[in-house]
């Protein structure tokens, strides 16, 4: 190094009160500026950090790569490059339907055998009945195919299928009015949450978890046409004579209603008590705020508010009572008639049962069957597109 350059290096490095790695005075003018690339690079980490891509906010366009070494389609000579973004999002595409199966395959493998007894005890035997009620079928030989004879015969020639069709719609709006009725009306009156209430709502649910085969017995006793019957015991008491309750027309549908009624308003009744529970009581203070009586409370309030469970009583209600069986069987049993005297007990099930074990006419209780099935789908259609509508009012 020349001299002067020695020196005038010495020199820089001796002035007092400055510091040789930042080259300027501490009460020089660029006293207080140490900190000032420090703070640039915060704030510029700070602006990249809000300028980041967010699943919110998409990255700003720009025309300038992002940094140097950013990955750019290759277009010279040569096979072209493809970006490694691309490359993962293919990778992943390829892997996505291996790791669906790993996490779903066990899954499907342990419903296999839900799905196998689904099908052999539900849908075979449907489609099944579906293919047999085209046929002439006694059981024994093959299937003799005849189209839509047994629909024909069912709808226009058999008087006793309409018969049954007419007793059964019979008791199926006298038992699910009825027993609508009295389940609501059970649960206004036993809805508390005090000891004689819990009692009394135990006593009108214990039918609904009796056998129905038990509670069948137990009402053919209640009505025994012969001396020993509770009902006629009690006529004998009050001077009256024994009646042949099962043995006479007229009252046979309005005991098997009686029946019916008694074995379901308590379930109906837990469901509305529930359904009760659920209503806020605010309503009801603003109700009583602007001068609304318990009638109207109950017409403007509780029942608005009760029309899912309603609908869903009055639903469950109408299938059950179109499939009613016990009751007329073991009624019955022991008769030469499954319909009792003049068929006046006769409903579609019953009739079903003895076309098709009784005189093995299996394609014809095929037809019945479906046509059963069409009335019930179709009611309950319509009954809760009528509870959707009230609704929605």
């Amino acid at each position: 190094m020349p001299r002067l350059g020695r020196e005038r290096v010495r020199r820089r490095q001796a002035v007092p009160g400055r510091d040789p790695r930042q080259g300027r005075r501490e009460d020089g003018p660029g006293r207080g500026r140490q900190g000032h690339g420090a703070q640039r690079r915060i704030a510029g980490t700070a602006v990249a950090r809000r300028c980041r891509p967010t699943p919110h906010r998409p990255r700003p366009p720009s025309s300038a790569p992002a940094r140097a070494g950013a990955a750019r389609p290759r277009t010279g000579p040569g096979p072209p490059t493809v970006p490694l973004r691309m490359e993962n999002d293919m990778a992943t595409h390829t892997a996505a339907p291996r790791q669906r199966w790993r996490r779903y395959g066990t899954s499907y493998l342990m419903l296999l055998p839900f799905l196998g007894l689904f099908a052999g005890f539900l849908v075979w035997p449907l489609a099944n009945s579906l293919y047999l009620s085209f046929t002439k079928f006694d059981g024994v030989n093959a299937p003799e195919f005849q189209g839509l004879e047994n629909f024909r015969h069912l709808l226009f020639d058999d008087d006793r299928f309409r018969h049954a069709l007419g007793n059964t719609f019979l008791y199926v709006v006298a038992s699910v009015g009825i027993g609508t009725l009295l389940s609501l009306g059970l649960a206004l009156a036993f809805s508390g949450s005090s000891w004689p209430h819990r009692i009394m709502r135990t006593i009108f649910f214990l039918p609904s978890v009796t056998s129905s085969i038990a509670l069948m017995l137990l009402w053919k006793w209640i009505f025994n046409p012969g001396d020993f019957g509770l009902a006629n015991t009690a006529m004998t008491w009050f001077g009256g004579r024994a009646v042949e309750w099962l043995a006479t027309p007229g009252l046979t549908i309005p005991i098997l209603v009686l029946m019916s009624v008694w074995g379901g308003m308590g379930y109906g009744m837990v469901l509305y008590v529930a359904g009760l529970n659920t209503i806020p009581q605010e309503y009801y203070e603003a109700a009583r705020i602007d001068g609304a009586g318990t009638w109207q409370q109950f017409r403007r309030v509780t029942l608005p508010l009760l029309r899912p469970v309603t609908t869903y009583v009055v639903v469950t209600g109408l299938i059950g009572a179109f499939q009613v069986f016990e009751a007329v069987y073991i009624v019955f049993r022991g008769t030469n008639n499954i319909g009792g005297v003049l068929d006046s007990g006769l409903m579609i099930v019953p009739y079903l049962y003895d076309q098709g074990f009784t005189h093995f006419k299996l394609g014809y209780a095929s037809a019945i069957a479906w046509v059963l099935f069409l009335i019930i789908f179709a009611l309950s259609m319509v009954n809760l597109r009528i509870g959707r509508a009230l609704k929605e009012l």
